[in-house]
């Protein structure tokens, strides 16, 4: 029985995830465990082992080309042999300055770990002016830098600044984490552990997917990443576990559809 597209399920990721066709899917957005905290869902043995075996099962799921983005600590994928199965593209820092340093017996840690990994090696799409950010380069240093000769006529033509913006770089630092302040915040049960900002998980799903392509976010949280995927024209599974969390999560997804049928959506127990 196939999974109805465009909600959010509810039930165990790994059995969901079973219920998809094989190279069906062009995106994976997995912000699951982190195995850090005291939370029943983050006790984790092995958080190593454990995102080898996500990346062992979402691979036989991802269209050849398709992308991976893993959430996690710095050494979510430390020690563990994922090449059979994904190629890491790159290991993105998402740097969170405002975080509390607390730290009494080394630095504190203030980002987390987004692993941009592609099945085959080669994306299938990788949409640059759909996520480019300021240059932040001042124009009289911006112009000096196109007037060298290997840039103006030689090999390095394509260096040229893009009016649009530049490539965000593997350190993210422009986007804010959620506090309690947060217009999008949905609870408080929600933040920093589970909700992400909208514009976080817009720039993946921008970045590697195109309007129509299937994206899977297994472990949804309060519905974030189906959200954005709703608003830019992407289809899209959710898959949770806590109901409270789902129906939160689809009470988001009606708001965020608007116009004439717009849809109503009922929390439906997935087994």
């Amino acid at each position: 029985m196939n999974l109805r597209e465009n909600t959010i399920h509810c039930g165990n990721a790994f059995d969901l995830i079973n219920r998809l066709d094989d190279e069906s899917v062009d995106l994976i957005v997995c912000d699951g465990p982190y195995g850090v905290t005291d939370n029943d869902w983050d006790k984790i043995p092995s958080i190593q082992e454990f995102n080898l075996d996500l990346i062992r099962r979402f691979s036989k799921k991802l269209t050849n080309g398709g992308a991976l983005y893993l959430f996690g600590k710095h050494d979510c994928i430390d020690f563990i042999d994922y090449r059979p199965f994904l190629t890491l593209r790159s290991r993105i820092v998402w740097y969170q300055p405002s975080r509390l340093a607390q730290g009494r017996l080394s630095y504190t840690n203030n980002y987390d770990t987004i692993c941009y990994f592609v099945k085959g090696g080669r994306p299938r799409c990788y949409n640059l002016d759909s996520i480019r950010v300021p240059q932040l380069v001042e124009l009289e240093h911006r112009l000096r830098c196109e007037r060298v000769p290997s840039v103006l006529n030689g090999q390095y033509g394509k260096t040229k600044f893009n009016d649009l913006g530049k490539n965000p770089g593997d350190v993210w630092g422009d986007i804010k984490q959620l506090t309690y302040k947060s217009k999008e915040l949905v609870s408080r049960e929600a933040l920093n552990t589970i909700q992400k900002p909208e514009r976080l998980i817009e720039r993946l799903v921008l970045a590697s997917s195109t309007p129509g392509d299937l994206v899977v976010d297994p472990f949804a949280g309060v519905g974030t990443c189906p959200v954005v995927c709703a608003r830019h024209g992407r289809r899209f599974h959710g898959f949770e576990s806590n109901p409270a969390f789902v129906s939160q999560g689809l009470k988001r997804l009606a708001a965020a559809r608007s116009g004439p049928g717009q849809e109503l959506f009922k929390l439906t127990y997935v087994t």
